[in-house]
């Protein structure tokens, strides 16, 4: 399992590459730091929702477990079909270094979130869109443009459905 742990330490080294292209954003978070910060806040959401908390948490540790090998890709450097295809082959590569029942285990979950029908994964979609306005709220107040910020935000506001989460999402829109 060393080297499951070794993907998983490697995402620690993979900066948001959305930050540093369009904010000009000298010390990104770093995947792993939007991965944390994602998992807890949907561990808090999932447990207001009554969903399946365990699962979420799982999916959210997951999501962008490829970056580590992958980089983060931006949109228009890869199609949707192109990163939906590189990502689970990358995530098969990844998984398999763990011991079958969990290599099993992990790829249902990880299929789950990719097919984005469950409640639970619908859940992490939209937490990743969220996490992703708190730290273009966070990046604001550190000084950085509300006009390049703005895209995020506006990113973030398409790809959240849930009213509860676009409650929460409203209480902190960028000031200009």
């Amino acid at each position: 399992m060393i080297e499951f742990f070794n993907v998983v330490t490697a995402l620690k080294d993979v900066k948001r590459k959305g930050w540093i292209q369009k904010v000009n954003i000298k010390n990104s978070e770093s995947v792993a730091d939007h991965s944390y910060s994602m998992t807890v806040i949907a561990m808090i959401l999932a447990d207001s929702l009554n969903l399946d908390t365990n699962k979420v948490m799982k999916m959210s540790l997951l999501h962008d477990l490829t970056e580590s090998i992958t980089g983060d890709l931006m949109p228009h450097e890869i199609s949707k079909q192109e990163k939906l295809e590189l990502e689970n082959k990358t995530m098969s590569h990844i998984l398999l270094d763990l011991p079958s029942e969990l290599n099993t285990y992990y790829k249902k979950i990880w299929n789950e979130y990719q097919e984005g029908k469950t409640k639970e994964a619908v859940l992490v979609h939209e937490t990743d869109h969220l996490e992703m306005a708190l730290q273009a709220k966070k990046y604001q107040k550190l000084g950085y443009s509300s006009d390049l910020l703005e895209e995020f935000f506006d990113s973030a506001k398409k790809g959240i459905k849930n009213p509860e989460l676009l409650k929460i999402l409203d209480t902190f829109q960028l000031k200009k």
